[in-house]
């Protein structure tokens, strides 16, 4: 939950679904012997931008910092007509902050947690624009806990041009979204320690609004298909809001801390679940298997909408919580809910589950080659934080775990997937 900049990154006129494609990725500063957190995200974009500011643009990418001072945001600027490519354009850039960072004795260091940061020692608050959103956030939910000084996700921004299409395009993502930390989870360790989630980062994140509960729900959205429903549910979330922000700083769509939010500004729904990964390659090669799921989700026929539509909050949300913890192995039994997306109603774990996904949705795509083999690491190997745990184990010594996270930052900087066995 986060108060990212009012820039629309789909602008108008409003494209049509899954006609354009806005994706976010946020990564931390370290010190480049020692992995500790480095508070130095404004130097950073000074050093390319030549003054502090929130953002700098570079041509078809952008750079900016919201709230935590020792991560970076990198992002398409604005929608991206494919997915194809990008990830080579976000190693681009990476390789360019890399360079900036050196001479600051920094580097990036890639996913979802930092395995061993102190947050309530350790965090810095973004002390320049939109200070005072940051300062309300801070001053009503305390952001040194893990919930808000320490996660870097992935954002996916789907457009949508009118009502229909946002309902169609809500239904789908609630449906899909206790699927994603199946692919997606990559943060295993929480001050050094694994406590049985493999998505610790969303764990923490569930319950850092835990003043205003109303901000954050089941995680997963509820059944709303409308603008004029959806515009409902804020007005009870700034209400909710009135007696700890009686001057309305944070009333605003980004408030809403579901997993999915619809941002009306830009015309988009903001996927918000999925865990940042080693390298692009791997958070594009899930944003490209969640879209064109999503796609096949979005088919208009009455029945189908009718089944995704019926789909209650709470079991969703349980699920989700589900594969929080135990990610691609996490068992889904439901056979309502596997009807839902289009399978047949017989238990199997999330891995074969997106396994059949990914067969039915996205193998014949003109893109899967670009993407497949990374998918095929993923669904062979398991999500990030399990490949993690099978190089270090769960109780790995500080030593282990500043090797193996030195070679994930390597990762980053190379362009390539950890591997299980290695």
């Amino acid at each position: 939950m986060s108060a990212d900049d009012e820039r629309p990154q789909l602008e108008a006129p409003a494209l049509g679904l899954f006609e354009g494609y806005g994706v976010e990725l946020e990564y931390m500063i370290v010190d480049a012997e020692t992995l500790d957190v480095r508070p130095i995200a404004d130097r950073l974009i000074e050093a390319e931008h030549g003054a502090i500011a929130n953002e700098t643009l570079r041509g078809a990418f952008a750079w900016s910092n919201e709230l935590a001072r020792h991560v970076i945001e990198l992002k398409t600027n604005g929608p991206a007509p494919r997915l194809a490519g990008l990830a080579q354009g976000f190693a681009g850039e990476i390789t360019r902050i890399d360079g900036l960072l050196a001479p600051l004795g920094a580097r990036l260091l890639p996913t979802a947690m930092h395995p061993w940061m102190d947050a309530s020692r350790e965090f810095e608050r973004w002390p320049h624009g939109d200070g005072e959103i940051y300062a309300a956030f801070d001053r009503i939910f305390d952001c040194r806990g893990h919930g808000w000084a320490n996660l870097q996700s992935a954002h996916l921004n789907l457009p949508f041009a009118d009502d229909e299409q946002f309902g169609r395009l809500h239904a789908a993502a609630r449906a899909l979204l206790p699927l994603l930390p199946a692919l997606a989870a990559a943060s295993p360790f929480v001050e050094g320690h694994h406590a049985g989630m493999l998505d610790a980062r969303l764990d923490v994140y569930r319950s850092n609004a835990r003043r205003v509960p109303s901000l954050t729900g089941a995680v997963v959205p509820e059944p709303i298909f409308t603008r004029s429903d959806y515009q409902a549910l804020l007005a009870t979330l700034y209400a909710d809001l009135v007696p700890l922000d009686p001057d309305g700083t944070l009333c605003h769509e980004w408030v809403n801390a579901r997993g999915a939010i619809a941002r009306f500004d830009r015309m988009a729904l903001e996927i918000r679940v999925l865990d940042v990964q080693e390298c692009p390659r791997a958070d594009l090669a899930i944003a490209y298997a969640v879209s064109r799921t999503l796609r096949a989700l979005c088919d208009p026929e009455p029945a189908h909408q009718a089944r995704l539509r019926a789909l209650a909050t709470l079991p969703l949300g349980a699920l989700l919580e589900r594969t929080t913890a135990q990610a691609e192995q996490a068992l889904i039994d439901d056979a309502v809910y596997l009807r839902a997306l289009g399978l047949d109603g017989t238990a199997r774990s999330a891995r074969d589950v997106w396994r059949a996904l990914v067969d039915r949705d996205v193998a014949s795509d003109r893109d899967g080659a670009e993407h497949g083999p990374a998918l095929d690491v993923l669904l062979e190997e398991g999500c990030l934080a399990r490949r993690i745990l099978h190089r270090v184990g769960e109780k790995p010594s500080r030593e282990a775990l500043a090797l193996l996270y030195g070679e994930l930052g390597d990762c980053l900087r190379e362009g390539r997937l950890l591997r299980a066995g290695a």
